[in-house]
This record gives structure tokens, C-alpha cells and sequence, in this order.
């Protein structure tokens, strides 16, 4: 198992029961009208249950639940706002990579967020990128469909290369209509990753970007005489590790990074980086609480 179902009991989605994707944008097209919110609007439908928690509308508690149970339950309503959400993972070999892999990390993350789409009524698929969407879990709604994206998730394979452009462009199913798109990439993406960004915020996505490097390619603790071998079969160097080889790195990665967020901020697209050695509670409850990402 890739994912740690220990991550994923009941305690845990409890406590993302309490947040939600913080989306700025407004849904058009014939998705506008149709995103559902546990907020209480003009019109309101019956949506589900969930267990009390402290601070919940004591008016919404269902008392016939408790007297069956005797537990707190209270009634979740829904407006007709439904949003497409879609989770992109890179599925290259280079995600496979690190210590802890960067690949275990993003699909867990890509779990939470299908999940927190589920939990607020939204629809979400998932798509496995690399050089073209390789594969693909149509959209769909209801908590009930949880697991079967986990079991999607789980069955990714990481390996060859990524092209974030033309995977992105080769999802047709995506509307200019409004939605939001969430990818997970390390963006080691052989046509970059600008277009792809720009396609997707054409279509009308708000786009949230979570970059997943490995705490070696942050900060590599290397020395002496080295032969390098790309993990998506590049070419073989032999290298001599020094202090000045280290500081050209380090140089090169801080620019990279630099161009990534002045890019995202100039567009507006929300752009988190995490380690894989970042725990997935760090980074749902701190990394994407702090910036915005989720409330």
C-alpha cells in the first residue's frame, strides 16, 4: 500500500470534515447555479449527516438520530453551486523519488483533496499526468465514491516523463466554464510548465499549484567523486562534488523557485512548495491553512 491508511481513518477525515477548498472564483456557464454549500441559501435541499461538532447550529442537530444512537448528529444542507474539480498528480518516475519519496506524499495529498471536494458537495476527478493524461477517474460526487478514488489513486504507476502542457491539453472534457484545477507536480516537465498553467486558467480553472521536491533536491548533502543517473533516462554524468559545485546548485534551485512563485503571482494562481519529508497533517493543517488554500 502507497497510501497510509493510518492518515486516513476516521479521526483524520474528521478533522477535514472542518475545512474546506477556499475557491475565489465564481462558477459560470452551465455549472453556475449548481455548487453546493453548507451554507444555508434560498433554496435548500437535504444533503446528508455528520456527527456534532462543538460550535455547529444547534437548530440543524437531528434529535430523532440521537434517540436512535445517542449521538449528535447534525443535518447538512446544500445550495445548488456544484463545482468541477479536478486533481492532476504527475505520474512521472521523477516523482519517485527521495527520501521520503515525493510520490508517496503526493498521492496522499491528492486524496485529501478528493476528499475535501466529496465533503462539500462538489464533483472531482483525477488525472494521472505524463506526457499525455494517462489516465483518468470521470467526475463524480458523493461520499460514497471515496474509497474507489483511493483505490484509483493507490493503482498509479510512476514512470517515464511528464508534459504538463500537452497532458493538460489533452484533457477535452475540461469546460471553459469555471472549476478548479489542483495539480501535483515536482515540475520537472520536458515542455514546461507556463502553458499548461495559462491553458488552464484560459478555461476559465482557478488553478492551485502544490510542488512537491524532495528534501535532497532542497537541500542535497553530497560530496566527493559521483556518477549522477537521471531517473527518466537521461544521460549518466560523472561529477566531482564541491562546496563551489553546491553553491551553483543551490543558485540555479533558488531561480527556479523565484520564476515559479513570480509567474503564479503575476497570474493569481495559488502556489504552495512542500517537501516530502513534510508530514501530510503539516501540510494540509499548516502549509494550505496558511496561505489560503483551504479554510
Amino acid at each position: 500500500m502507497v497510501l497510509d491508511k493510518s492518515l486516513l481513518d476516521e479521526q483524520f477525515l474528521k478533522r477535514l470534515d472542518r475545512l474546506a477548498l477556499n475557491a475565489r472564483i465564481a462558477i459560470k456557464g452551465d455549472m453556475g447555479g449548481n455548487r453546493k454549500s453548507r451554507n444555508k441559501g434560498n433554496s435548500i435541499e437535504f444533503s446528508d449527516f455528520r456527527e456534532y461538532i462543538p460550535g455547529d447550529d444547534f437548530r440543524r442537530i437531528d434529535w430523532n438520530a440521537y434517540a436512535r444512537f445517542e449521538r449528535l448528529f447534525v443535518k447538512l444542507f446544500m445550495e445548488e453551486r456544484e463545482a468541477n474539480i479536478t486533481v492532476f498528480l504527475d505520474m512521472s518516475a521523477s516523482m519517485d523519488w527521495g527520501q521520503p519519496s515525493k510520490g508517496v506524499l503526493a498521492k496522499q495529498m491528492a486524496a485529501v483533496f478528493v476528499y475535501l471536494a466529496l465533503a462539500n458537495f462538489d464533483r472531482v476527478a483525477v488525472v494521472g499526468m505524463q506526457d499525455k493524461p494517462a489516465v483518468y477517474l470521470p467526475y463524480f460526487s458523493g461520499k460514497q465514491g471515496f474509497w474507489r478514488a483511493i483505490t484509483f489513486i493507490e493503482s498509479l504507476k510512476f514512470n517515464g516523463k511528464t508534459a504538463l502542457c500537452s497532458a493538460v491539453k489533452g484533457c477535452h472534457f475540461l469546460k471553459r466554464s469555471g472549476g478548479i484545477s489542483i495539480l501535483i507536480t515536482d515540475l520537472f516537465s520536458k515542455d514546461g510548465y507556463e502553458q499548461a498553467l495559462e491553458y488552464l486558467q484560459y478555461l476559465k480553472q482557478e488553478v492551485m499549484l502544490i510542488h512537491v521536491l524532495a528534501p535532497q533536491e532542497l537541500e542535497p548533502e553530497l560530496s566527493g567523486s559521483l556518477r549522477l543517473v537521471g531517473v527518466e533516462g537521461e544521460e549518466v554524468k560523472d561529477v566531482i562534488v564541491t562546496p563551489d559545485l553546491l553553491k551553483a546548485y543551490k543558485k540555479a534551485l533558488d531561480k527556479f523557485l523565484s520564476d515559479i512563485r513570480k509567474f503564479c503571482y503575476a497570474r493569481g494562481i495559488n502556489y504552495v512548495l512542500v517537501s516530502s519529508a513534510n508530514s501530510l497533517e503539516e501540510v494540509v493543517f499548516h502549509s494550505l491553512t496558511k496561505l489560503g488554500l483551504v479554510r
